[in-house]
């Protein structure tokens, strides 16, 4: 299965307050293995940028006064996510900006039906827990070291690392088939059809006259054990 692990870098918190997209970067994975293909872009939001945004991701208006437009880059985008389920973390979050961005280009939005939320998967696997990328790359020793800013790309390296993680780890890699649905089949022909089991007869346990000899012998060492009290084996 292919799904497109992504992030997005904004100019702020909703796009119905004027805010922009300025990057996206997505991850491609197959039966949640990476599979070195990605997408990047910095895109011109032609607005200013708050300082509290660029203190974030470092991306300042000048910097991105010369990228292009959401526009330029949006046939790109679309052929590279094609129709895959499309990966986040606080998945809404993304998925709001990029659908406002599609519209206003003219483009249809974003299926909500093809999103899938990490953070609501940290939520319900570790309840009580930090959910944030950096907490969630900590609890599963993902290396974070280059994370200095967020950056949509390397956010979403990291994130397909997670996400395969929140899924149950690599396992699904181990398989040696290129059909995913032969390899579920084979796990299943396992769990279903457990080996027989050995019959061995029970080993005695008792304790020989020697051994119940040396035991008496402890016993009279202590203060008032609870051996005493004891009924005699027989």
């Amino acid at each position: 299965m292919r799904e497109i692990v992504f992030d997005t870098e904004t100019t702020g918190l909703s796009p119905h307050e004027g805010h922009r997209l300025v990057e996206i970067g997505c991850v491609e994975i197959v039966n949640r293995c990476e599979t070195g293909r990605s997408f990047h872009a910095y895109i011109n939001p032609e607005r200013s940028m708050p300082s509290e945004a660029e203190q974030v991701h470092g991306l300042s208006a000048i910097f991105l006064s010369d990228k292009p437009c959401f526009h330029a880059v949006v046939d790109d985008l679309l052929e590279f996510v094609a129709d895959s389920p499309m990966v986040a973390h606080n998945a809404t979050f993304d998925f709001a900006f990029l659908n406002w961005e599609l519209e206003n280009c003219g483009r249809p939005p974003l299926l909500m039906t093809r999103m899938v939320d990490t953070l609501a998967m940290a939520r319900t696997r570790h309840p009580g827990s930090k959910h944030s990328l950096d907490a969630l790359c900590s609890r599963y020793g993902v290396d974070r070291s280059q994370r200095i800013k967020h950056g949509a790309l390397l956010d979403a390296e990291l994130l397909s690392q997670v996400y395969v993680e929140l899924c149950g780890g690599r396992q699904i890699g181990l398989m040696l088939s290129d059909d995913a649905d032969l390899a579920m089949t084979r796990v299943e022909t396992i769990v279903r059809a457990p080996a027989a089991r050995i019959s061995r007869p029970p080993r005695a346990h008792a304790a020989n006259a020697e051994e119940l000899a040396r035991h008496a012998a402890f016993i009279q060492k202590l203060t008032d054990p609870l051996w005493a009290k004891l009924p005699a084996a027989v």
